[in-house]
């Protein structure tokens, strides 16, 4: 079986408000030349154009997905939170929530994303694909269950969660969230739940400012099924994989999940605009080797990537397709032209001391 890749160039049309990078634009605030929010179609166009390019497209088992469906939605939503954002995207678009504009066509294009992220799960669960990667446009990772946040509309792998569980084809679903950002959305969700370990590793008080305290380990059933793992600014290639291997992949393996999905970032890249991290592609291909593994040894290598962040036009697609190399296993490459300058850049050993020491204690402490 090959992995899938689960796209829609509806997803590329989602459009947003008047912003200039992340402000408003208003008073002194004068619109940008990008064309507003760093969220925007390029990075994940340019993922696609590179495959294409490099061949490993041929490779992959390409497809789209039928939309989530209301039923879907309502697992997460409250039909008033959609109400509301079917009556604003049709009267032309607006913004309800924080940072999450949208367009005349929002409502119809997040359920296209969040279905992209469903289809990649089932598509794995019942043996169709390998594997699976959810390019998703837009994000979801941020989205509450009544408010939208942070670019994300609806709470794609939230949504795809739901509906596997609600149709017998899982019991057990991991989530392993590295983007830059803390998954705040994806870890509400669950919080009390005992049936859904929500793992993210993010730099600290990047965003939200409020959320992703390793304290924060779940409530009620849920005690003991959340775990942040916040990184200071400046953690490059070693700590992430350090951060990986001490702390989020043992909480997976305990845990023995059905299938791993992974919040697949790559906001935590080097030239990311809205990140303070060094991680390279090597850093990206290695953690998902390190899934990789982790899935077959305890999930039958159920493993589901849904892209989320990632603002830098020209070293996204090296990082994504990257991750694709080691999902399909493929032998073509396409090398990162700043492999060697990002590789010099890495923090000095005394900083990996320091952070490995901090992990340690995170480790006794869980």
């Amino acid at each position: 079986m090959a992995t899938g890749f689960f796209w829609d160039e509806r997803c590329f049309w989602h459009s947003g408000g008047n912003y200039s990078f992340m402000a408003p634009v208003g008073g002194m605030v004068q619109p940008a030349s990008s064309g507003g929010l760093p969220e925007n179609p390029e990075t994940k166009r340019r993922l696609k154009n590179l495959l294409h390019v490099s061949g490993l497209w041929a490779e992959l088992t390409t497809r789209s997905s039928e939309p989530a469906t209301e039923e879907d939605l309502r697992r997460i939503h409250p039909e008033g939170f959609l109400s509301e954002f079917r009556a604003i995207a049709k009267a032309g678009g607006g913004e309800t929530g924080l940072r999450a504009p949208y367009g005349p066509d929002g409502y119809e294009i997040a359920k296209v994303s969040a279905g992209l992220a469903k289809g990649a799960l089932f598509s794995v669960l019942e043996g169709a694909t390998a594997n699976a990667y959810a390019l998703s446009r837009p994000p979801g990772h941020h989205c509450l269950p009544e408010w939208q946040n942070g670019f994300c509309l609806l709470a794609n792998i939230a949504i795809a969660i739901e509906a596997a569980l609600a149709e017998g084809k899982a019991e057990r679903i991991a989530v392993l969230d590295w983007d830059v950002h803390h998954g705040n959305g994806t870890e509400a969700i669950f919080y009390g739940r005992d049936d859904v370990l929500t793992v993210s590793l993010h730099q600290e008080r990047n965003y939200p400012l409020d959320t992703g305290d390793f304290a924060d380990r779940g409530t009620g059933r849920g005690t003991g099924a959340n775990l942040n793992v916040p990184l200071p600014p400046g953690t490059g290639h070693r700590g992430y994989l350090m951060a990986l291997d001490r702390l989020a992949l043992p909480a997976i393996r305990a845990f023995r999940p059905d299938a791993i999905i992974v919040a697949c970032g790559f906001d935590a890249g080097a030239f990311d605009p809205l990140g303070r991290m060094l991680a390279m592609q090597e850093t990206f291909r290695e953690m998902t080797r390190a899934v990789m593994a982790l899935s077959n040894d305890v999930c039958k290598g159920r493993l589901v990537m849904v892209h989320e962040g990632g603002y830098s036009e020209m070293h996204v697609p090296f990082l994504g397709h990257a991750v694709l190399e080691e999902m399909s296993g493929s032998v073509i490459r396409a090398v990162d032209p700043f492999a060697d300058t990002l590789a010099k850049r890495q923090p000095g050993k005394a900083f990996d001391r320091w952070l490995d020491d901090m992990l340690g204690e995170m480790a006794v402490a869980m």
